[in-house]
């Protein structure tokens, strides 16, 4: 009986039915089963688990639909299990509700956060936060539940239609079809997919960043490995095609000592836009994983090697971007530009992945970026906005604008002008930018001033 009740909160039953019919109630005139809530969040990802809570909080009715099993994204599935930057020049920038999820997490796995006081210099990694994935997976559906939001699983968008004034989105899923009216709809899919399915401009180079697909070897002693004679080997399977080029990042040794979520391989074209080029980059990034632990496995001293860790997809870099009200440039994000409607900072090197790597690129003493309400609200739109790497701006701004701290402001902050906006009856765009920072301050968040 329990169960059957805690289905049907989640809109699992039909009303007076027996068995699950569809997981969606009512119905709209063309057949389809119908739900409605005053803000719909697509995408459960780092910056749409926050805007889901802050809505939530704000006390709106909230739907999170997302694609996947859990919650969490890059971070979870993606295994970029070390967010940052929060602090910048010995003074913390993002706090909220990210970054409670973040602190607790850390302090229920008995962690320690980094000495943010001590500067990085050019070290930007000793500032990031290694973190538990399954704890944070588990605190963010808890936080979500907790403040009221429905969490619908396994469901994506397939038609997206505007009215006068609420958006119906049709989505579809493991044995589902079911269309949510909104008044508020918040595109956290990384992708733009929602924006682009609306019909909205988005954004896109010819070439995108590479990704990763993350994971952790053992079964050796790094202390009895040479490195010389390491090298000596990659260098033969790189020439007679054992290994590819993008197989190991840096070098051998540093592919063996990679632990708690490193980078050590790129997969090209990675990307999560659709289905089909999704399955894509998680084949490639499993390839080659598979031809690095058969090439690790012939190393002297490595003959019982394995694989300890992998991460159930290949974490994407860069998709698609919306075309907003204001596009950040790369100059507005290494100034610091303080926009006028600033609503979250970011901190974070120019971080653009390439074939061959990353040079990071700090920003200057004292630098420290802001994001503009108008980057997250697509150009002609109404009662729509957007949060996370999707975000209107340049390839380089958008290359350290994609990180977790960043996405979790974007978050909070398209969350709070999501509720605000239909708490007032209009769009994001036309709310006080005053009453958005107030919700958010309300909220333990951090707003440029």
């Amino acid at each position: 009986m329990k169960r059957r009740i805690a289905l049907k909160k989640l809109g699992l039953l039909a009303v007076g039915a027996s068995l699950p019919e569809s997981p969606c109630l009512g119905k709209s005139s063309a057949g389809v089963r119908q739900i409605e809530t005053d803000v719909l969040i697509v995408g459960g990802g780092t910056a749409g688990v926050v805007a889901a809570i802050q809505t939530a909080r704000a006390g709106c009715r909230t739907i999170l639909v997302e694609n996947g099993s859990r919650l969490g994204g890059t971070m979870t599935a993606g295994g970029v299990s070390f967010p940052g930057l929060f602090h910048a020049w010995g003074k913390q920038i993002i706090a909220g509700i990210g970054w409670e999820l973040v602190s607790e997490t850390v302090a229920m796995n008995g962690d320690a956060l980094p000495d943010f006081t001590v500067p990085f210099g050019k070290n930007h990694p000793k500032h990031q936060i290694h973190i538990s994935i399954p704890l944070y997976t588990l605190l963010a559906e808890e936080k979500c539940l907790q403040a009221g939001v429905n969490i619908r699983y396994y469901e994506t968008p397939v038609k997206i239609q505007r009215s006068s004034n609420s958006w119906a989105i049709d989505v579809a899923g493991k044995g589902t079809h079911c269309r949510i009216v909104c008044n508020q709809l918040i595109d956290c899919t990384g992708n733009a997919s929602v924006t682009s399915i609306a019909g909205y401009r988005v954004l896109r180079e010819a070439e995108t960043q590479p990704g990763s697909l993350i994971f952790e070897l053992g079964g050796y002693d790094l202390k009895t490995l040479d490195a010389a004679i390491l090298e000596d080997h990659y260098k033969k399977a790189l020439q007679d095609g054992r290994l590819q080029k993008t197989d190991v990042l840096h070098s051998i040794l540093g592919t063996l000592r990679a632990k708690g979520g490193g980078v050590p391989q790129h997969v090209l074209n990675a990307d999560s836009t659709t289905s089909v080029s999704h399955t894509l980059a998680n084949i490639d990034g499993r390839a080659s994983l598979l031809r690095i632990i058969r090439f690790v496995k012939t190393l002297p001293g490595c003959e019982k090697a394995s694989v300890v860790k992998m991460q159930p997809e290949t974490a994407v870099r860069e998709t698609y971007r919306i075309d907003g009200l204001y596009r950040i440039t790369h100059d507005d994000y290494v100034s610091g530009r303080l926009f006028d409607d600033a609503l979250s900072w970011s901190y974070y090197p120019i971080d653009l992945h390439v074939e061959e790597g990353v040079k990071p690129r700090h920003l200057a003493e004292g630098k420290v970026a802001t994001i503009p309400l108008r980057a997250l609200i697509p150009q002609k739109s109404k009662n729509l906005i957007v949060a996370g790497r999707c975000v209107s701006s340049d390839r380089l701004a958008n290359s350290a604008l994609r990180v977790q701290a960043s996405c979790m402001g974007m978050g909070q902050a398209a969350g709070a002008a999501a509720a605000l906006a239909f708490m007032n009856n209009t769009t994001p765009a036309s709310v006080n930018v005053n009453d958005i920072k107030k919700l958010i301050r309300r909220h333990q968040g951090i707003v440029p001033e």
